[in-house]
């Protein structure tokens, strides 16, 4: 059985993150399991939206430390090939009047107060930086323009690739059945090829992190949710790579959009969605009626979009806990294991400024961030990041 300082289950956006930055912290001996390939998980279902924008402010500060990365990603890695895949455009929210109104104006402020660049627009400023759409409905429109949208693959595998020249060993194919503890510490962990020793495990499941309550016994309140993305193409009405992507609070999913290149459109709903059994990463279905009632949405937002055709769907799982915010660090009771699962829609968002902090705390270093309000005993405390649109991505 070989030994490691640290071993790291799971090799998404957030598990390469966590393995890079171990390394960079100075960990000598480093092990990525991952089940199946790099980056091959839910991170490839991503729409990879990047913001700021979230009324929980401890997610804010993550963002932001988080989108210094994207914004520098060659550099902060060394590696001069790397790439986020990075299209800086900006981020345009609105909500009409009514109960979003209120949370949002706190919202944008909060940014505000952490320092980042957000505007207020009046209408006709929000139609010159997105004149597909309309806002004649707008109570209030924010935007940050230090915000857009990568490609959350090519940041899983450059993480990746610039642990491997860090020292880490990254085995792919690897399913790992077991926790291995004694005595309230883990040990190391039992895979379908062999065991592999090490009294520190970072777990990042995603999807499957409900293993940690089949290994130990401790309550992982997290749940697999399917959620549909779709592009749609409008000849007469482009949505290019130019402008914002879109938050709408007014409509009844909070729709999501941006450029999906040439005429096309990626939108889908911030809201809940359909929750499954078991974890399944694969595609489901997508019924006609789901497609119009979307279509319906777009179309009230952007008239031209009446007549849009559907160019490609596909469907993506969230690990989602009840408050949709993610658990972060150590386990009570459980000396030796770090987890970072339910991020519950914007891990990719966070996967630099997450990876950071776990890396931190499974070498017991001070954390960049603090960890203590995404701890797990905030819901049986009732202390809850609840964002203040409702249960949904934008959180």
């Amino acid at each position: 059985m070989e030994n490691f300082d640290a071993i790291v289950i799971g090799a998404g956006v957030i598990g390469s993150s966590v393995a890079y930055h171990l390394a960079r912290l100075g960990a000598k001996k480093v092990l990525v399991l991952e089940r199946s390939q790099i980056g091959a998980g839910t991170s490839t279902q991503s729409s990879g939206i990047l913001r700021t924008h979230y009324s929980v402010m401890e997610n804010v500060e993550l963002a932001k430390r988080s989108w210094s990365v994207f914004n520098n990603f060659a550099e902060y890695l060394g590696d001069e090939e790397a790439s986020a895949g990075l299209v800086k455009c900006g981020y345009l929210i609105c909500a009409p009047d009514g109960p979003k109104l209120s949370p949002l104006r706190s919202a944008l402020e909060g940014q505000r107060a952490k320092g980042i660049e957000v505007q207020f627009l009046g209408r006709d400023e929000a139609r010159s930086l997105l004149p597909i759409a309309h806002f004649d409905d707008a109570a209030l429109i924010g935007y940050e323009p230090e915000a857009g949208f990568a490609d959350a693959y090519l940041v899983a595998t450059s993480f990746a690739r610039a642990a491997r020249r860090l020292g880490v060993k990254i085995m792919e194919g690897v399913n790992v059945e077991r926790l291995l503890v004694d005595n309230g510490r883990v040990y190391g962990v039992e895979t379908n090829q062999g065991t592999f020793r090490s009294d520190t495990v970072v777990s990042a499941q995603n999807i499957w992190a409900r293993d940690i309550e089949r290994w130990t016994g401790i309550a992982t309140p997290v749940a697999a949710e399917r959620h549909t993305v779709l592009a749609l193409e409008c000849p007469d009405a482009a949505y290019s790579f130019k402008m914002p992507v879109f938050k709408d609070l007014g409509s009844p999913g909070m729709l999501y959009c941006r450029s999906y290149g040439g005429n096309q459109m990626l939108v889908s709903e911030g809201i809940v969605g359909e929750t499954l059994p078991q974890p399944d990463n694969e595609q489901g279905d997508i019924s006609m009626d789901y497609i119009v009632e979307i279509g319906a949405q777009v179309a009230e937002r952007f008239p031209a979009y009446e007549a849009a055709g559907l160019a490609s769907s596909w469907t993506g799982v969230y690990d989602v806990t009840p408050d949709w915010n993610p658990v972060l660090g150590r386990l009570p009771g459980l000396e030796g294991l770090v987890v970072g699962y339910g991020f519950s829609g914007h891990g990719f968002k966070l996967s630099p400024g997450v990876g950071l902090v776990l890396a931190q705390e499974a070498l017991r270093l001070p954390t960049d961030v603090p960890l203590a309000p995404y701890a797990l005993d905030r819901f049986s405390s009732g202390q809850l990041l609840t964002g203040k649109y409702g249960l949904g991505a934008v959180s």
